[in-house]
């Protein structure tokens, strides 16, 4: 099956008409998205969108073969014009099943917001999944057959790729093209980056791709590494990168502190943004949490558990620390990285930067930035991606 994607953005497209923001601003040239819109094999049209004989014309397509057009979701704004020779669009009901003449099957599928989802299967048996902006699947079936390619809100719905890895819709060699595209994401680079470490791609309108034939899925790292300063967006950075992954563990390392209103407040925040499927569990015992077979961990973070673990050697006793506790933590931090290297979980771990601030005024505090220094650097000298926060911005260390 021949694809090629008349459009990449949202129904609004990007930039958005007289939208003076900053992604907006940045939509120019090749980062420009008409609305989304698919063209199969020139028989069969996903989304009818204004202008979309025109930009079938500037892929080299022509909309003259179109046996079928159907719409996944409602339009707003002014009545679409329907090309000359164009077949009047319509919709599939959820959950049955379209047979052309061309020779593709194309079924509906139910979703969790206004629209349709479109599972369609080519003459030679290749299977693609386009769904509507903002939606995700309801009511999978587990397990499910992988299809070769999904087109999907991946970046405003990652919920939705989760769902269809849990069943196995999306598997290893799924090829995940993100669309509707609006001006909540991160422009140029960034969004390549993001849709990487969810496994997914962005191409640009006008692409024309073979359904089945892509084999450069992005490769997700199994071990990463997020730094930065107070408040950065660490976390939620962090919390971005496996997002579009189902039963994910995240590991809290710095338990309730009962009493600690402040902390309370903190924690609460960080459960309200992850997922529902997403497992907690609270624990400064990472080693052999790492040495298990499971499901992808986030770690968050690496600082409390160093101040865990700088408690129980005895590490903020200057006789204790130089006797022992020194070379009990050194021990503690290599237990820690060498689980990290031989792990075969996908570990995403956060951690403090605060070795370029202001020096601590006490002998304890000095020991703890130093230590942390050294934790960060073994533990990043383990990951195949390295990432530090900036006022919300993520700067590529490593990776």
């Amino acid at each position: 099956m021949e694809l090629t994607l008349l459009g990449t953005g949202a129904p609004a497209g990007l930039p958005r008409p007289d939208c003076p923001c900053a992604a907006c601003a940045a939509a120019l040239g090749a980062d420009a998205r008409a609305a989304t819109a698919l063209l199969l094999d020139g028989a069969l049209l996903l989304d009818l969108t204004p202008g979309a004989a025109f930009a079938a014309a500037r892929a080299g397509r022509s909309l003259t073969g179109v046996r079928q057009v159907l719409l996944s979701h409602p339009h707003d704004g002014p009545a679409v014009e329907v090309p000359a020779g164009v077949p009047q669009p319509g919709r599939v009901p959820d959950r049955q099943e379209l047979t052309l003449l061309t020779g593709h099957r194309v079924r509906a599928v139910a979703m969790d917001a206004p629209g349709t989802g479109y599972a369609v299967t080519g003459p030679a048996g290749q299977r693609l999944l386009y769904l509507p902006p903002g939606g995700a699947p309801a009511g999978l079936a587990e397990p499910a057959e992988p299809y070769d390619m999904v087109l999907a809100d991946v970046t405003g719905r990652p919920d939705a790729l989760a769902k269809l890895r849990a069943v196995g819709a999306v598997g290893p060699t799924t090829d995940v093209v993100a669309v509707h595209l609006d001006h909540d994401v991160p422009p140029g680079p960034e969004l390549g980056r993001r849709l990487a470490a969810a496994g997914a791609r962005a191409v640009p309108d006008g692409a024309t791709l073979s359904v089945g034939a892509y084999e450069d899925v992005p490769d997700v790292p199994r071990r990463t590494l997020v730094l930065g300063g107070a408040r950065s967006g660490k976390s939620v950075e962090a919390e971005r990168r496996l997002e579009a992954f189902p039963d994910v563990l995240y590991v809290a390392t710095g338990g309730s502190r009962n009493g600690d209103t402040e902390w309370s407040v903190r924690v609460a925040a960080h459960r309200e943004r992850r997922p529902g499927s997403w497992q907690t569990v609270e624990t400064c015992d990472l080693v052999p949490l790492l040495a298990r077979e499971g499901p992808p961990v986030l770690v968050d973070c690496l600082s409390l558990w160093l101040t865990d673990a700088m408690d129980s050697v005895g590490a903020w006793d200057d006789a204790v620390w130089a006797e022992r506790g020194e070379k009990a933590l050194r021990e503690r931090v290599r237990e820690l990285t060498e689980a990290v290297r031989s792990s075969r979980r996908t570990v995403v771990a956060v951690s403090n930067e605060v070795g370029s601030g202001i020096v601590p005024a006490t002998a304890s505090g000095r020991r703890y930035r130093d230590e942390l220094g050294r934790l960060n650097a073994g533990f990043a000298e383990q990951c195949e991606q390295v990432l530090l926060v900036v006022a919300g911005q993520a700067v590529v260390l490593r990776g």
